[in-house]
């Protein structure tokens, strides 16, 4: 009876939703008209903004809009206005909102060699709003919570609905990999008809799978999940026959190694770009980390890890056994800093606190049971009132028998808190994109990164960067790029 009911339920919602894909001609499965698409990405659009913000370099952002152009020119829904934003975030990543937003970051825009590897990116995210991806997958979403609901209440069986989200998940988790390998495709056919090689389409897949080999390295070394941004393939896209399928029309890649010649024009564009942290989000160097803006520089313990995002800072040991986490919150309330911890924070039950004082900063210090990276366990919890901010610091250790060693390294580490110099401001700036041509004082990635200031893997850094990776040498005579 379930399954009957089910089935008539499919029916009527799935023929209730088609419409014509602009790609493929054919019916798709979409509860959302063109208007209410552009709606979404409007909206999506702000919140997107809220969370990164514009790479400040007009002439960047207009160059990067006018290639994006170009394809668009040529796609499936020329109609569309299409808004193509360099964000300020060393992430390497790029991806589409409904309606025509596309986004790609300066993280990513630092390992491309030419601007058709650019167009590439801008057109793979261009396939997946002229395919409509997004709406298809809301719509898919929508549909199997509605199929559900409507499954549990004809039903009277608890738990349907549940079961159905769960199918919808996994539906819209299979359709990742063709989704992925339609916008590969459809940007290939982008970049031919815009008159690019459609070869850069393979060659930016092969950037992106050697950016994720190198992540899944350092996650090894940090004990954590590796990040991707294609994320679709398990071996090398050279490898992977779907995808070959897909773009069996592209030409070979020639790489740098052969007789490809240098983008010298985007090259030099790129030249300057902010690579890895930004003096608006704070400065690694060493064990050190500076804010310029907020006026603060802090040392983490020796040999931790530390990892600067966009509302924290957090240092973890090399095999993950212990970490500490700063961060930033105003103050809107007169209160004292162990009224903070208390009521702002919520820490009623403490093991054990006493006042914090450094310099001419007030603080209140405490340790306390709760949840940590490790599970339950101690944690370290210290506050600091400077103006109208309030810093929080906490910490834990994996196991318990290790938390009073890690407490005296964390309490040093925030005894160290103090306000910038100027000799700190001018450590404290950010790391540019600079081009060295290749020559017998530079010619192998060894002597390049000598003196870098990159403080890990500096070798894979530099191969990322030139499309060298894992071991290849650059040649005589090309431009290259190296971080200063």
């Amino acid at each position: 009876m379930v399954n009957r009911i089910y089935l008539v339920i499919l029916i009527l919602v799935f023929s209730a939703g088609c419409s014509i894909n602009p790609v493929t001609g054919q019916q798709d499965f979409v509860l959302m008209s063109e208007q209410e698409e552009l709606a979404l990405g409007r909206q999506h659009s702000r919140q997107v903004m809220k969370t990164y913000r514009l790479y400040d370099n007009p002439a960047l952002q207009q160059y990067i809009q006018s290639v994006g152009d170009r394809v668009a020119r040529v796609s499936h829904r020329q109609s569309l206005i299409y808004r193509f934003t360099l964000l300020d975030s060393p992430q390497v990543n790029a991806f589409a909102l409904p309606g025509g937003y596309i986004y790609i970051t300066r993280g990513l825009l630092a390992y491309l060699n030419s601007e058709a590897e650019l167009a590439a990116v801008l057109g793979h995210e261009l396939g997946h709003v002229t395919a409509r991806h997004s709406v298809r997958q809301h719509s898919l979403s929508t549909a199997t919570h509605l199929i559900g609901g409507l499954i549990a209440a004809a039903s009277g069986v608890q738990g349907a609905g549940q079961l159905s989200n769960i199918l919808g998940t996994s539906i819209v988790r299979g359709y990742g990999r063709e989704h992925e390998l339609e916008a590969d495709g459809l940007g290939a056919d982008y970049l031919r008809k815009a008159g690019y090689s459609a070869a850069a389409m393979r060659s930016v897949i092969a950037v992106l799978k050697n950016q994720e080999l190198f992540d899944k390295k350092l996650a090894a070394e940090q004990g954590r999940e590796p990040m991707a941004y294609h994320g679709v393939f398990s071996t090398h896209p050279d490898n992977d026959t779907r995808l070959q399928q897909v773009l069996g029309h592209v030409g070979p890649v020639v790489n740098s190694s052969g007789t490809q010649k240098q983008d010298i024009f985007f090259l030099k564009k790129i030249e300057g770009l902010t690579f890895g942290d930004s003096e608006k989000d704070g400065i690694i160097r060493g064990r050190r980390f500076y804010h310029p803006e907020l006026n603060f520089k802090l040392d983490f313990p020796s040999d931790w890890l530390i990892s600067n995002k966009p509302d924290s800072i957090t240092a973890i040991t090399p095999n993950n056994d212990a970490f500490m986490q700063l961060r930033l919150e105003d103050l809107n309330k007169k209160i004292t800093p162990r009224e903070f911890l208390e009521k702002r924070l919520g820490l009623k039950e403490r093991l054990s606190e006493a006042p914090f004082k450094l310099g001419e900063l007030s603080g209140y210090q405490a340790i306390t049971t709760g949840k940590t990276p490790y599970g339950q366990g101690r944690v370290r919890v210290v506050v600091l009132f400077d103006g109208l901010r309030a810093f929080i610091f906490y910490a834990a250790a994996k196991q318990p028998d290790k938390f009073v060693r890690v407490d005296r390294q964390v309490l040093e580490s925030i005894k160290s808190f103090s306000s910038l110099d100027d000799k700190d401001r001018r450590v404290a700036k950010a790391l540019k994109i600079k081009l060295v041509k290749v020559d017998r004082h530079h010619r192998s990635i060894k002597m390049l990164a000598k003196n870098s200031p990159i403080t890990h893997h500096v070798g894979d850094q530099l191969r990322l960067l030139n499309n060298l990776f894992p071991n290849r040498e650059p040649k005589l005579g090309d431009l290259i790029k190296i971080v200063r």
